[in-house]
């Protein structure tokens, strides 16, 4: 690829893809509404409000692929969400409507699908059920992304990702966890596969007890190098066994499915 669109690139995953990413393209265009480090070799930094519909026109422009990664990645008030999420996601779908229809990697989440139990095994095929406002806002963009698709030719594999960290920080996450190493292996096959439709894939690693199937998404050639079993002892020695009546510990959302909703 000549250029590579990343919104969200002051986050955890945004870095992440920057580092991982550096010479997959010959230009990283890194985006956010939060303050970035200053370009480096082969990098571009643009600041955009993804709810500024204008700036992201332009931000689209000239791009083969998009990561999308923007916006909110928390339960919120709605009307953050709204416009954060919502509009910033129908905003990016325009503008890459308009400006070439690059493939876009979005950022989905497992909260699409966190009211599910954890004795299902989930695939493409499964229904979303969203545990929070979060949750339905990554429903929306996924809905979104298969609407560009059938209408308009848009490519995108939305990713539910689990938990990206360096290595797993709790019970849950032995099953939901995706290695750095895993997530940006399965960027460079997103781009590099010769086509993908409109994708839904679980971001996660090779794990033990994992919930997650991507059977589906062979094609794509990419196989997880990771798994969290290595860090089980430790984590189970951190943290006392779960409780099996615990709504956190019953649907796969964790937290997100046991907590309130957020403006109560």
């Amino acid at each position: 690829m000549k250029r590579l669109l990343i919104t969200g690139a002051a986050g955890n995953l945004g870095k992440i893809c920057r580092e991982g990413l550096k010479g997959h393209a010959d230009i990283l265009r890194l985006s956010d509404i939060s303050p970035m480090d200053p370009a480096g070799p082969n990098e571009e930094v643009v600041p955009c409000d993804l709810a500024d519909r204008a700036a992201v026109h332009e931000l689209t422009k000239d791009v083969d692929g998009i990561i999308h990664l923007g916006g909110i990645s928390v339960e919120a008030a709605f009307d953050d969400l709204l416009q954060a999420n919502l509009l910033g996601t129908y905003n990016l779908y325009e503008g890459a409507r308009n400006n070439g229809k690059p493939r876009i990697l979005f950022a989905s989440s497992n909260h699409a699908i966190g009211f599910h139990k954890r004795t299902t095994k989930l695939d493409d095929t499964s229904t979303q059920r969203p545990d929070s406002l979060y949750g339905v806002t990554k429903c929306y963009g996924e809905a979104l992304a298969s609407y560009y698709y059938d209408k308009f030719d848009v490519e995108t594999v939305s990713l539910r990702i689990g938990s990206c960290f360096e290595k797993p920080l709790n019970r849950r996450m032995l099953s939901t966890w995706m290695s750095p190493r895993d997530f940006v292996s399965l960027m460079k096959a997103v781009f590099d596969a010769p086509m993908t439709g409109h994708l839904v894939m679980y971001g996660v690693s090779d794990n033990t007890s994992k919930w997650w199937s991507n059977d589906h998404a062979d094609f794509l050639g990419w196989k997880p190098q990771d798994s969290s079993e290595k860090y089980r002892a430790d984590v189970e020695a951190a943290f006392e066994p779960e409780d099996r009546h615990d709504k956190a510990v019953i649907y796969q959302g964790g937290p997100f499915a046991a907590n309130g909703h957020f403006e109560d």
